[in-house]
């Protein structure tokens, strides 16, 4: 009777801690409307943006003029530089998906290897946008920069009116930037008639490999060691290919005498264009770009129809594009152009 009475209490001691443990269990109703609300996924757009690199003055600008144009319209932004690594690169854009990004905006460092990121992102849910360079071989949901084949035209036009014939060298960008090819087709559109009729003479064109201005330096001293110093122009495909093929020139004594095309419009370029020593450059409104790609990736976030009739083929596709139109800068409207525009100081231009 005894053992019988002990084994009831032992029984309603198990019942009454057990209900004390679910009791506990039970989350404080202020804290489970917390967590819910932390849970609820959110309203803010989230862009990731990846980029090539930040070794240039433009990159720098096209970092800090995007975030504030995302930020400015209500939505995130979390950026990653790859330092000119394309494993890298596409390792940076896994973790952004991974974070649960709205959108991606890449800005890619090899256009052929930026392919596996578009096919991540998608597989994903995610929307990609090609920022200034186009990713080639994938299905790039839309495309925003300038138009690389008139900033190829606009420097050979410049470059064809002070030197109507010659010897001419051309130093490219990176031969695995689409940009680049662009910008080459867009040189050559306009020289190919004077070359057909012997006016012109190609001495020399290369790609600047990863874009190196040290690497357009060896290129520019190829050229004058080939041609004996004999050259009578140089377009280049940037203002930091262009400043280098400039140091070149000046250690054979030829500064200032070689017309010399660029662009980028860099704060080094606008300088020189004052000083003589660099004869164009062509500016792009890196403001209107950045505005222009924050809106556009905010609104492909939202599944908003955006309404353009441009298409840019890439080798898979025709990739929707938004082409924004550039302007050869000279010393005639620099004040006019990048000055007006606040893209740099009249104080550092000049000084």
């Amino acid at each position: 009777m005894v053992h019988w009475k002990k084994r009831l209490n032992i029984g309603w001691i198990l019942i009454i801690v057990l209900i004390l443990a679910a009791a506990c269990e039970e989350k404080n109703p202020v804290e489970q409307v917390h967590q819910e609300k932390e849970e609820a996924p959110s309203d803010v757009v989230t862009i990731g943006f990846s980029m090539d690199t930040l070794e240039e003055e433009r990159w720098v600008r096209d970092r800090d003029l995007f975030k504030k144009a995302v930020e400015d319209l209500g939505a995130e932004v979390d950026i990653m530089e790859a330092r000119g690594n394309d494993a890298l690169q596409v390792l940076q854009a896994e973790t952004l998906i991974n974070q649960g990004i709205d959108v991606l905006v890449i800005v890619p460092y090899n256009a052929e290897a930026a392919a596996a990121i578009v096919q991540k992102a998608h597989r994903a849910g995610i929307k990609v946008v090609s920022y200034d360079r186009l990713v080639k071989n994938a299905d790039i949901d839309l495309y925003v920069s300038f138009d690389n084949e008139r900033v190829g035209e606009l420097q050979a036009k410049a470059i064809k009116e002070r030197v109507p014939k010659g010897k001419y060298v051309y130093i490219g960008g990176a031969d695995t930037d689409y940009n680049a090819h662009l910008m080459k087709k867009g040189v050559f559109s306009v020289l190919n008639s004077p070359i057909d009729n012997g006016e012109i003479q190609v001495v020399y064109d290369q790609w600047t490999d990863n874009w190196l201005p040290e690497n357009a330096y060896i290129n520019m001293k190829e050229a004058l060691k080939a041609n004996h110093n004999h050259i009578d122009a140089v377009i280049a495909a940037n203002d930091a290919t262009a400043g280098m093929a400039l140091k070149a020139l000046e250690e054979v004594g030829l500064e200032g005498k070689i017309p010399i095309a660029g662009q980028d419009a860099e704060l080094a370029a606008a300088q020189r264009i004052v000083q003589g020593t660099q004869t164009m450059t062509v500016y792009k409104p890196i403001n209107t770009l950045a505005r222009e790609a924050a809106s556009l990736a905010i609104a492909l976030a939202k599944n908003e129809y955006i309404d353009t009739d441009k298409k840019i083929n890439n080798g898979k596709i025709e990739v929707p594009s938004v082409l924004l139109e550039p302007i050869a800068v000279n010393r005639d409207n620099l004040d006019r152009t990048i000055i007006a525009d606040g893209f740099h100081s009249r104080e550092d231009v000049y000084k």
